[in-house]
């Protein structure tokens, strides 16, 4: 390996990343992350993604999301996208509640599951552009609650 100066040791990851070397050395031999080079001495040595990667994991720990379910995404998503290797560095994640989110090229999905989270805001306008027309309709024979706005207009300020 070229120079051992451009690595971190694992005092210095834990400082950085505020975590204990017990969480590490746990995370290291359960196999969720782990050092980009070793010493001759069997010392583990981070780069700098390494820091992105623990800081990352540590954030969606710190999001409420159980560690399992971490080290479960981080699999499906090596299954689900070959090319990436490191997803905790390479992609977008958003934790809501023990969900995981990845957001990577033009689309969203739930890191376990792959399942697509897609809205398609112009198919929303039109399905709420229809239903205020018929709102408006039905209005006439009975007590239906409408926006006084059209419905472009409407839907213009949100």
């Amino acid at each position: 390996m070229a120079s051992e100066q451009l690595y971190f040791r694992r005092g210095d990851l834990c400082r950085i990343i505020n975590l204990t070397p017990r969480q590490v050395q746990y995370w290291e031999k359960t196999g969720l992350l782990g050092p980009t080079y070793r010493t001759k001495g069997g010392h583990g040595r981070y780069s700098f993604q390494d820091l992105i990667a623990y800081k990352t994991a540590k954030r969606l720990l710190d999001a409420g999301v159980p560690l399992q379910r971490i080290r479960k995404s981080v699999a499906s998503l090596q299954k689900i996208l070959p090319s990436i290797k490191r997803p905790l560095v390479e992609l977008t994640l958003v934790a809501t509640g023990d969900l995981i989110l990845v957001f990577y090229q033009d689309t969203a999905f739930e890191a376990v599951s792959g399942q697509q989270w897609i809205i398609h805001v112009a198919e929303l306008e039109n399905e709420a552009l229809r239903w205020m027309q018929q709102a408006k309709k039905i209005s006439r024979y009975r007590r239906v609650s409408v926006p006084k706005q059209s419905g472009r207009d409407l839907l213009k300020t949100v």
